[in-house]
C-alpha cells in the first residue's frame, strides 16, 4: 500500500520564508503531509512529475464577483473552472443585496444561506464570501455573520447620493437602502472594531474609494469634453482625485474606531501615494492596500478603440499609473494582488460608454500576468509573487490553511512552467465571458497543474469533471483580544 494520495517529485517548491527549494511534497486525505528530497513515483497513488518546473501555493483571489450578473449557480460552475487556469484554487468573492447579483433586499439571515445552498457542489475551488453591509438591520447583524465564518465587509463609497452611470437611476436603485453615507460607514466600522476586538481574526471593512460627490462633477465634465471619448472618457470622470479624497475619509473613520481596513483595487499613482500618506500619519492603522491585474498591466492608452470591454471602477489608467503600482508591489507597499473579476459578457457592455456595465474576467491570469510582468520583466521574486496572490491574501482574510506550501496546510499545490509562452485569448481563459481584455498580448510563465486539496483539477489543458469545492470559514489563529500593533 502507498504511502501517500499523491506525490508531486523533481520540482523546485516556493516554501514560506525560505523562497525556492527542491523539493518533492506528499499528501494524505487532502493535506501536505511531508515536504522532503526522498520521495519517490510509486509512494503515492497518483504522481506528478514536477522536473522542471516550480510548484506554488494555490493562489487564493481574494477579489471576486460570483453571480453578479449572471445566474449564481450557473457563474459558479463556469468561473471557477476558469480560476484553475490562473492557478487560484480558493476565491473569496464579494456578494451585497440590492440590484444584481439575487437582485432583492432583506436580512442576511435569510439570504446568505440561500447563496451558501446555491454555490454547494458547483465550484471548482474553494470558495469564501465577503459581505456588504447595506441597511442598519445589516449591521444588527454582524456578529451572527462572524460566526457563520464571514470577517470581512465591504462598503461602496461611490454609492453615497451618486447619479450612477449618469442616468436617471440613482444610487437607491442599487443599495436599495436609505442613509447609505459616512454615517453608515461610521456605524459600520464601529461593530467591525467590536468584533475584531472579541474574534480570533482579523475583522476587517474593505473600502472601494470612490467620492461620489466628485464624480458627478467630473462626470458631467468628462460627457461635455469633446477631446476625449471612450475608455479615456470614463477614466477622465473618475479620476484619481475621487480616489485620493475617499482614502482620506476611510482613513480618519478607521483611525478614529480602530477598525481594520482593506484599500482596494488602487488603481493609480496618487491612490498609491495617499494610502502611503495616510499609513504613515495614522501609524496604527492596520490596512492591507490591494491592486489588480488590470490596474498593473492593462493601460488606457493602449485599448483606446478596443471597445468597452475593459470599463472597470476605478477606471483603467495609464502607463504612468502602471509602473507606479509596479513600485509600490516591488516596495512591499502594496500587500495584495487579485482579479477583480466579473463575468460580464459582450450584450452588457454595447456602444454607449455611461450605461455599459463595469467589470469583466482575470481570474485566469493571476499567476500568469504576475510571473511574466513581475517575475520576467521586473525581476520580482517567485517568493515576493507567492506573497502577493496567496500568502498575504489568506493572511489578511483568516484562511490558515491556505497560501503556503507547508506541511499540515491544504494541498493546493501550482505546477509552473516559468518558459511557456501563450498568447491569452479568450477560449484559454475558459471562462463564460465572451470576450478578454488581454486578448492578444503575449504572456510568459503559466500553471500547467492545479490540484485543490490533493485532487488534480486541471493538468495540461484537462480540467476534472468534479466540484470539489468547500465553503471556507473563516476563522483565524489570532489570540482572542489582540488588538493592532500588538
Amino acid at each position: 500500500m502507498t504511502g501517500y494520495d499523491l506525490v508531486v517529485t523533481g520540482g523546485t517548491a516556493v516554501l514560506p520564508g525560505v523562497g525556492e527549494v527542491p523539493a518533492d511534497i506528499g499528501v494524505r486525505d487532502g493535506r501536505i503531509a511531508a515536504i522532503t528530497d526522498r520521495l519517490r513515483p510509486a509512494d503515492g497513488q497518483r504522481h506528478l512529475d514536477a522536473t522542471g518546473k516550480v510548484v506554488l501555493p494555490g493562489a487564493v483571489d481574494s477579489h471576486y464577483h460570483l453571480g453578479i450578473y449572471r445566474d449564481l449557480a450557473t457563474d459558479t460552475e463556469s468561473e471557477t473552472t476558469s480560476s484553475l487556469v490562473g492557478g487560484v484554487t480558493s476565491v473569496i468573492s464579494y456578494f451585497r443585496t440590492g440590484s444584481h447579483y439575487l437582485n432583492r433586499t432583506g436580512p442576511y439571515r435569510e439570504i446568505f444561506p440561500e447563496v451558501l445552498s446555491t454555490v454547494a457542489g458547483r465550484a471548482k475551488v474553494d470558495y469564501a464570501f465577503h459581505l456588504a453591509p447595506m441597511t442598519r438591520e445589516h449591521i444588527d447583524e454582524l456578529p451572527w455573520l462572524v460566526a457563520q465564518g464571514v470577517t470581512s465587509f465591504k462598503y461602496y463609497m461611490f454609492y453615497k447620493g451618486l447619479n450612477l452611470a449618469g442616468s436617471s437611476r440613482d444610487a437607491s436603485g442599487y443599495t436599495m437602502a436609505e442613509d447609505y453615507d459616512l454615517g453608515h460607514l461610521f456605524e459600520i466600522m464601529e461593530k467591525v472594531a467590536e468584533l475584531d476586538a472579541a474574534t480570533a481574526a482579523r475583522v476587517s471593512v474593505s473600502l472601494h474609494c470612490e467620492q461620489a460627490e466628485l464624480l458627478r462633477v467630473f462626470i458631467e465634465r468628462a460627457k461635455a469634453d469633446p477631446a476625449v471619448s471612450g475608455l479615456a472618457e470614463y477614466s477622465a470622470g473618475r479620476p484619481p482625485l475621487t480616489e485620493r479624497l475617499s482614502i482620506e475619509e476611510g482613513a480618519v473613520l478607521a483611525d478614529a474606531t480602530g477598525a481594520r481596513v482593506n484599500l482596494l483595487h488602487l488603481s493609480s499613482a496618487l491612490a498609491v501615494q495617499t494610502a502611503r500618506s495616510v499609513v504613515g500619519r495614522y501609524p496604527g492603522l492596520d490596512s492591507n492596500l490591494e491592486t489588480t491585474l488590470h490596474h498593473l498591466a492593462l493601460a488606457c492608452e493602449d485599448l483606446a478603440g478596443k471597445g468597452l470591454g475593459p470599463k472597470v471602477n476605478p477606471p483603467i489608467r495609464g502607463r504612468s499609473d502602471n509602473e507606479a503600482l509596479w513600485r509600490a508591489v516591488a516596495a512591499g507597499e502594496i500587500g495584495t494582488v487579485a482579479s477583480d473579476h466579473a463575468c460580464c459578457g459582450e450584450e452588457l457592455k454595447g456602444d454607449d460608454l455611461w450605461p455599459a456595465q463595469p467589470g469583466f474576467g482575470g481570474t485566469a491570469l493571476l499567476y500568469p500576468v504576475l510571473l511574466s510582468e513581475g517575475y520576467h520583466k521586473r525581476g520580482l521574486s517567485l517568493a515576493r509573487i507567492v506573497d502577493l496572490v496567496a500568502t498575504n491574501p489568506a493572511r489578511v482574510f483568516n484562511l490558515p490553511g491556505k497560501g503556503a506550501i507547508a506541511v499540515g496546510a491544504d494541498a493546493d499545490l501550482v505546477l509552473a512552467d516559468l518558459n511557456l509562452e501563450q498568447v491569452v485569448s479568450t477560449e484559454l481563459c475558459r471562462s463564460a465571458q465572451d470576450h478578454c481584455p488581454f486578448e492578444g498580448i503575449a504572456v510568459r510563465g503559466w500553471p500547467v497543474t492545479t490540484v485543490v486539496r490533493g485532487e488534480v483539477m486541471l493538468d495540461r489543458g484537462e480540467v476534472s469533471d468534479s466540484f470539489p469545492g468547500r465553503y471556507l470559514h473563516r476563522g483565524g489563529s489570532r489570540a482572542r483580544g489582540q488588538r493592532r500593533g500588538e
